[in-house]
């Protein structure tokens, strides 16, 4: 019980980012075990771009974790990796750091998992339908309900629907499945941000909330009764509210929380306030 955590961290798309993040991360200070999933070349040959002198050793499961301690589970690439050159052949390896993590996570070995970025079109020009962490990890869980939630210092976004086109949204909305999302979304602020009775503020779908249906009728048939529901059962929602004064400070002084119709409608938002301190969770994991 006063074991630290172990936190399953995979390197990403391994011509990115990720594996340099995963260098240059101050990890010493962190009171968790850190598990690198990913190639130890790539790694190695990263950290001698990088002029850094971290060595990594090999993870072993029976070992009990150490705070500050990390460690390399080693998944090998499919074809040689120079950064920044993307090549379709190593899309497999980028699920393969994934499901390692995730039936690490799903068997108690890992006590959570962190993600690196990856390149979706990639994955996608492999042969590989992918359309982001979010939708990959319900699926390998069988998760019934999951909500995209980004956080910053000074607003939390969540989404009701994430990687779509933005001429399929309106279709993928529904009242029952707004309910649900701000039920996940609830349940995921008292429980993992520790927010004892969080308010929700929703944003409508068309420009001014819909102006009373002559922009649009889905706040109308859709949004407003998925509020009204949940409202019913003791939630604090409002909305549909539009989105273009949503986002200033008399109602985000107020808000625990915004429920976004789509991607770009909160997100950018988001990115503005908090880019480089943002982090993306996936609610209603098991």
């Amino acid at each position: 019980m006063n074991q630290p955590p172990r936190l399953a961290v995979t390197t990403g798309e391994p011509a990115g980012i990720g594996p340099d993040l995963c260098i240059l991360a101050d990890w010493k200070h962190l009171p968790a075990e850190l598990v690198l999933i990913g190639d130890s070349n790539v790694l190695a040959q990263r950290a001698a771009a990088l002029n850094s002198p971290i060595t990594f050793s090999a993870y072993h499961s029976t070992q009990p974790p150490q705070a500050g301690h990390v460690v390399i589970e080693n998944v090998m690439t499919q074809n040689p990796v120079q950064a920044g050159q993307l090549d379709s052949a190593n899309a497999d390896y980028v699920l393969q750091t994934l499901d390692r993590a995730i039936d690490g996570c799903l068997s108690g070995e890992f006590d959570a998992m962190v993600t690196c970025p990856i390149q979706k079109s990639i994955i996608n020009q492999a042969g590989i339908a992918f359309t982001g962490h979010t939708e990959y990890l319900q699926d390998r869980t069988n998760s019934e309900q999951v909500v995209m939630l980004l956080t910053a210092p000074t607003l939390r976004v969540a989404l009701a629907t994430t990687h779509l086109p933005l001429s399929k949204v309106a279709d993928a909305l529904s009242t029952q499945g707004l309910v649900n999302i701000l039920h996940s979304l609830q349940l995921g602020l008292v429980k993992q941000l520790g927010i004892s009775d969080p308010l929700i503020l929703v944003t409508g779908l068309n420009p001014h909330a819909g102006e009373d249906g002559h922009l649009g009728s889905e706040e109308i048939d859709i949004i407003q009764p998925a509020i009204e529901q949940v409202r019913s059962e003791g939630m604090r929602a409002e909305g549909p509210l539009p989105a273009d004064t949503l986002f200033t400070p008399p109602f985000m002084e107020r808000a625990d929380a915004v429920l976004a119709m789509y991607h770009d409608q909160g997100l950018p938002v988001l990115k503005h306030l908090g880019f480089g301190h943002a982090v993306n969770i996936t609610l209603g994991l098991p």
